[in-house]
């Protein structure tokens, strides 16, 4: 079996052992087999944000199959949604807006599965996952144990949690809980939906058709008919930068019209137009890899392109906005089995 099978981009070389675990026992066993024979461990989930080398990864491939998902009712009207960390995304917020939750509604569309979420702290349209976990189960790879860690100790922020960072190949996610509330209004922050909504209270399920129809004309959902559709959704995580820098940027590019928005610790710029001010246009294509023709900021691949080919087009994306903003973009996926010569290529 080959990497290329479980990714979304449909890219990658061959998995040496994949053992796929529907319970905590299960993962534990695959754990302990692994640290017997002197394996490394990676876990892989739905495969949404992954690059794979054309090499493949010499190791234990797990990938936790747990669908669960359980509402428990609380005392102060909140319900706490216990999802398996197996279970595809889109389905627990289905889930959730069906039952009159609000919190995930925004979330709508993105491919993967849930537990993956707490790891970059998911956000799209005006929401985050950091905004309803309540807890993340994790069972650390070195030793078997399970553990609960609450919300607060995942250092979740923009994009980032320690998962992502010093917790970094240490946990495998077998659970997430969230904290939603039955009959709350929905969340409508971002510029797109408030003009689509603007005068109007907009029900739970309007505002999930509203992001679900927005992420499709922008090749962000996962459709068989769509020639966008081999990607890893967003390939560059949009820039978070102080008001002097954004200013230095504004000035650099001479487009006082520069899209800029308040973010906590600075001012988030917006990556796929720093990317097309660079020169680069959506549809532009690089042998077999290329940028989508909705949307500047995912990478496809165009029908048999290689990681290498990826890559090769995200450093060049990189080094083009880096000499015509003066910021470096920072690649959103996980890089798997290369080696060294990815720092160059993407230094």
């Amino acid at each position: 079996m080959r990497f290329a099978s479980l990714t979304t981009l449909e890219v990658g070389g061959p998995i040496r052992t994949l053992r796929r675990c529907a319970t905590v026992a299960e993962l534990q066993e695959a754990l302990a087999d692994a640290r017997d024979a002197g394996s490394p461990v990676f876990v892989l989930g739905g495969g949404s944000n992954l690059l794979v080398s054309d090499d493949g990864w010499d190791g234990v491939v797990v990938q936790v199959d747990d669908t669960s998902l359980v509402f428990e009712e609380e005392d102060d009207g909140g319900v706490l949604v216990r999802a398996g960390a197996g279970l595809d995304w889109d389905r627990l917020v289905a889930a959730a807006v069906d039952s009159d939750l609000a919190g995930l509604e925004c979330l709508s569309g993105i491919p993967g599965r849930v537990g993956a979420a707490p790891i970059q702290n998911v956000g799209a349209y005006g929401q985050e996952v950091a905004g309803t976990i309540e807890a993340v189960e994790v069972v650390d790879l070195a030793t078997g144990e399970l553990r609960r860690l609450a919300a607060a100790d995942c250092g979740f922020a923009y994009r980032q949690s320690r998962f992502k960072n010093e917790w970094r190949g240490r946990y495998a996610v077998v659970r997430v809980d969230f904290r939603l509330r039955r009959g709350a209004p929905g969340a409508v922050r971002y510029p797109e939906l408030e003009r689509r909504f603007a005068g109007t209270s907009p029900s739970l399920a309007e505002i999930r058709a509203a992001v679900l129809d927005i992420r499709r004309s922008k090749s962000m959902v996962l459709d068989p008919g769509d020639p966008n559709r081999r990607s890893a959704g967003s390939f560059f995580v949009n820039p978070v930068v102080s008001e002097t820098q954004a200013a230095a940027v504004r000035e650099r590019l001479g487009d006082p019209a520069m899209p800029a928005y308040p973010a906590e610790g600075g001012v988030k710029l917006s990556a796929a137009w720093l990317i097309e001010r660079a020169g680069f246009r959506r549809g532009d294509r690089r042998g077999r890899a290329g940028i989508s023709s909705r949307h500047a900021l995912a990478l496809v691949n165009l029908g048999g392109a290689t990681a290498a080919e990826i890559v090769s087009l995200a450093s060049e994306i990189r080094k083009k906005v880096r000499e015509a903003s003066g910021v470096t973009l920072v690649p959103e996926p996980v890089f798997l089995g290369f080696r060294d010569e990815l720092d160059v290529l993407l230094g």
